[in-house]
């Protein structure tokens, strides 16, 4: 079984603590620096590797910069991501714009950027031509139906509301090209936190087969293949972390054998990863605040799932760590719980973990993707601060925690 470990200690909580109420995600530069480089270290053999961080997962834009210095991209799904890539300096096509149902707006803007457009639709053609005007280089989202399984969070691809069948992508290409585009990408994405390595190498072949027959059949020279996202990270301590070395050496036989070997123009590698990214080095720190018992034994603490919804969303684990006690045995059941009006408020279930006093400290593992950024207001709850916690060892506040204020500013009282 891997440890979880944690990049802190209970004492330089117990300070952070004094200064930043509870409760708040913090993220560990380090990690996630380090992480960075290890990706585009697994893919150095791919021709103009690029990996756009897909902002949705964590869209603070002090890490989205953080990883532009890694040389990262930023993959976003709407206006306010790509005003995020904005100010955190990444424009032009280090930019993809891959959005579903997407109003004119984020298409005119994205234009504006220089970003790459992924296209959800075939119908999305004449709309950006009429809305923003055509690009130069235009990607379209497959789909592949039945020829691909999903899994369980993002669902079969046959009932997923995205991208384009085969045939309508033949169509799509040969309408752009006919109206001047010129330079052409290809994406899919069609699972989402999945730990079979396998599953993505598989995924690459589709989609250089794919290339290989739309390349034949329409004349047409492809500049980059998007490999999506998707994968998993070890979210319980028995889980195996996915081998990204084994991942890209599968890959890159697959395009030794089928780009090269068919004799096709080089082909730039790209994904969109999050979760893999950032997930791992987050977390979300609370205390507890009450203990009940009654038909179970209940632990309160100040956090809710309008900080991380995972939990109650999808039944996700999230590994919890009592500050303090991490040596201690696990020796009774616990309802981790926040204080929503709804009894799926919980981060852990019938969970086996040392004794918990009000007051103790608990951080709850893996926040650093989907976490914050899932967040809302149900109950007029407020969101929490995001920390980070430099590779000196010093912390930054790198967003402040909601005030009333901030939950009624929309709201103008005076009318009442």
């Amino acid at each position: 079984m891997l440890p979880k470990t944690l990049p802190f200690t209970k004492q330089q909580i117990d300070e952070i603590t004094a200064k930043y109420p509870t409760p708040f995600h913090i993220y560990d530069e380090k990690g996630i620096r380090e992480n960075a480089k290890k990706l585009i270290k697994a893919f150095s053999w791919a021709p103009g590797f690029k990996e756009y961080f897909a902002v949705k997962a964590n869209p603070n834009p002090y890490l989205v910069k953080l990883l532009g210095e890694e040389g990262f991209g930023a993959d976003c799904s709407s206006l306010p991501e790509l005003v995020i890539a904005e100010k955190a300096g990444i424009t032009g096509e280090n930019i993809m714009l891959t959005s579903n149902n997407t109003p004119a707006d984020e298409f005119i803007y994205a234009r504006k950027l220089g970003a790459t457009l992924n296209l959800d639709d075939i119908t999305h053609i004449d709309y950006v031509e009429k809305h923003a005007g055509l690009p130069e280089i235009i990607s379209f989202r497959y789909n592949p139906g039945p020829l691909k399984g999903g899994n369980a969070i993002i669902g079969i691809p046959e009932e997923a509301k995205y991208g384009l069948t085969r045939d309508q992508l033949f169509e799509a290409y040969k309408t752009v090209k006919e109206r001047g585009v010129k330079r052409f990408g290809l994406h899919t994405m069609i699972a989402s936190n999945e730990l079979h390595a396998d599953y993505f190498v598989d995924t690459a072949e589709i989609l250089f087969e794919l290339i290989a027959d739309l390349s034949d059949k329409l004349k047409i020279d492809f500049e980059f293949v998007n490999l999506g996202g998707g994968f998993g990270i070890p979210y319980r301590p028995g889980d195996k972390p996915l081998d990204l070395e084994y991942i890209s050496s599968r890959i890159h036989e697959v395009y030794e054998e089928i780009i090269i070997g068919r004799g096709l123009k080089p082909l730039k590698i790209c994904m969109e990863s999050g979760r893999l990214i950032t997930g791992p080095f987050g977390f979300l720190v609370t205390k507890a605040i009450h203990k009940k018992e009654i038909y179970k034994s209940y632990i309160g603490v100040d956090a809710c799932m309008a900080d991380l919804m995972r939990p109650a969303l999808y039944g996700a684990y999230h590994h919890i760590t009592i500050l303090g006690k991490e040596d201690d045995k696990p020796v009774k059941k616990y309802d981790i719980t926040g204080s929503l009006c709804e009894n799926n408020d919980k981060f852990a279930i019938d969970r086996m973990l040392p004794e918990i006093k009000t007051g103790d400290t608990l951080v709850i593992h893996d926040t650093g993707a989907h976490g914050y950024a899932m967040g809302f207001n149900y109950n007029g709850k407020l969101r929490s601060a995001e920390l980070l916690l430099k590779e000196d060892g010093s912390v930054k506040q790198i967003r402040r925690a909601e005030t009333m204020d901030d939950y009624f500013a929309t709201i103008d009282f005076s009318g009442l």
